[in-house]
């Protein structure tokens, strides 16, 4: 596998499309500063509703076909009626519907990709970046805002303690909460499925984060075993980190939320990786939807 950005997206999200799936549905949840569509894919009927999403910063974009590739093997199995994992004798589709959001930031992950040559917003961007051509690195949307810092969960405080004064390639999460359209979509769309759990993946470090200020379920950190079992990667259990969207989502609904950083190196990861992951984002949703259905 090469580079994966909005393009194959679209190419995968229209051959989801074609096959006209009575239990699969395409949509999006917003557009983003550029006016590109943040598309989601709802898979099932049931009312257990989980919602996993990547490609929030962009130079994380691997774990969006690492998502896609789990989306399209359950789809396959519901399709051709294979028991794949369990999935039609435990039921899934049935109980539990799946909303998957696999690229919130197509703008950044394009940038990261592409560079800012030939961009509209090219002499802002490079500003951004201290004159450095490479946007390889770059996390935060195009308009210098990290998405993952954009979360009203004691933001101001997350603010404070970053010290990021200004827009750039990393940690400046904006003056206010959800100034952002990406993260504003994000938030207002979860508000209105009320999801039962929550996954977003980020890399990287093979660790899943499961906690927030004591507002997560008693039963949170047992769940983040079982994740931790399924993929081998290591608990954690963070303190003095705020804003982001499983902080958010665990805050406001008080139901489990889970940060996982997947693969290891430095972002964005090098594509030999795409294998490994896959498998790992594979039992990691296997095991979230077995959890939620015990």
């Amino acid at each position: 596998m090469n580079l994966y950005g909005y393009q194959e997206l679209e190419q995968d999200l229209d051959r989801l499309r074609n096959r006209r799936l009575s239990m699969c549905e395409l949509g999006a949840i917003g557009h983003s500063v550029l006016g590109r569509r943040i598309p989601y894919i709802q898979i099932g009927k049931g009312p257990i509703q989980l919602h996993v999403n990547a490609g929030m910063h962009a130079n994380e974009w691997l774990n969006v076909p690492c998502l896609m590739h789990f989306v399209k093997c359950y789809v396959t199995a519901l399709e051709e009626q294979q028991d794949w994992h369990g999935c039609l004798s435990d039921g899934w589709p049935e109980q539990v519907t799946l909303w998957v959001v696999p690229m919130l930031n197509p703008d950044g992950i394009e940038l990261v990709q592409n560079g800012a040559d030939h961009h509209p917003f090219c002499k802002e961007l490079l500003e951004m970046n201290g004159g450095d051509p490479d946007f390889s690195g770059w996390k935060a949307n195009i308009r210098g805002i990290d998405l993952n810092d954009q979360f009203p969960a004691h933001f101001y405080e997350e603010a404070r303690r970053r010290s990021v004064t200004c827009p750039g390639p990393r940690d400046y999460g904006g003056e206010h909460p959800l100034t952002e359209p990406e993260s504003s979509a994000l938030a207002e769309w979860t508000m209105d499925k009320k999801f039962d759990a929550i996954i977003a993946l980020h890399s990287q470090g093979e660790e899943i984060y499961w906690n927030y200020r004591d507002y997560e379920p008693e039963f949170s950190e047992a769940w983040a075993q079982h994740l931790a079992n399924a993929t081998g990667y290591v608990l954690v259990k963070l303190t003095e980190s705020d804003a982001g969207y499983k902080d958010w989502f665990i805050q406001k609904y008080g139901k489990p939320g889970f940060t996982v950083e997947t693969g290891f190196g430095t972002n964005p990861l090098p594509v030999n990786q795409y294998t490994q992951i896959a498998a790992e984002v594979e039992r990691l949703m296997v095991s979230t939807m077995r959890l939620l259905l015990r």
